[in-house]
This record gives structure tokens, sequence and C-alpha cells, in this order.
């Protein structure tokens, strides 16, 4: 059976979000990409842990990837950590040191260094919690009937 990235290429930041969805199962979390957690924002992976722990990945596949993005802090408020995940070849220093780290491929990837953890109020969790699960079962429901209109809001 021929590899599915060969059969259904990804773009960069895609095969850096595959790595890291599956690199966070090994640790008992599950994933979406592309969440909405507020207007004008969408995190590119979040995380959500086995006691509700919410972590926002954000995956850089280039220099000018990195340096183009703009609104990274404001991410800060949704999450209790927030991650860079970028390739090896990465110039990791360009990143700020008090975010957390990962190295990843399209296939898996390594937690380098966490972020500071800071603990969302129990009311900002909840409401996550809930976009994360409507997140989800709005994607599965388009995996399953890809004809449904999808309402992806916020």
């Amino acid at each position: 059976m021929p590899d599915d990235l060969q059969s259904n290429p990804l773009m960069p930041g895609q095969l850096l979000a595959r790595g890291v969805s599956r690199h966070l199962r090994s640790h008992d979390f599950v994933s979406v990409e592309e969440l909405v957690p507020a207007s004008g924002l969408r995190v590119d992976v979040m995380g959500l842990g086995p006691k509700s722990e919410i972590w926002v990945i954000e995956c850089k596949s280039s220099r000018a990837d990195f340096q183009s993005d703009h609104k990274w802090q404001n991410y800060l408020e949704w999450c209790d950590r927030f991650f860079w995940a970028v390739d090896q070849d990465f110039p990791t220093e360009l990143l700020p040191h008090d975010t957390g780290l990962i190295i990843a491929d399209g296939y898996d990837a390594e937690i380098l260094r966490l972020g500071p953890e800071t603990k969302l109020p129990p009311a900002r969790r909840k409401v996550m919690v809930q976009k994360f699960a409507r997140h989800a079962a709005l994607r599965a429901q388009a995996a399953r009937d890809p004809g449904c209109q999808m309402n992806w809001g916020g």
C-alpha cells in the first residue's frame, strides 16, 4: 500500500501538524487542526489532554512564515501551554525562549521544550472544550458525508 504522503501530498505546515498530532496521541492528547478560538484567530493544532489540558501548537514551515506571524501572542489566553512546531532545519534561535518547542515532520514529532504553564480560568476552559468538541464533530461529519454543508463558524 502506498504511503498516503505520496498519494495525497500535503503542504509543509500540514505535514508538521500531522506529525505533531501523531505525537500528541502518544501523550494521550487528542487534537484538531485549524480551530478558531475567537474571531480573527485560527490555531494550527489544538491538543486536548486527559485532564482537559489545552495546548496550542503553531506550525511554522520557514523563517518567512514565522516572521509574518503577528498574532501568535493572542493565542496565549486560549491555552494552558503554547508551542511552536518546526522541522529540523528551522533556525530555532528565532523562536521566543519562553515558549514550547516541537521538532516535527510528517510522521512524528519530539517535544524539545515545554512552554510555561498558565492555567486557563474554568469558564474559559469550558468554552474551549466545547469549541474543541464541536470542531471535532464537524470534521468527523464532513469526513463521513463530504456533500453535507458545514458551518465552520467560531
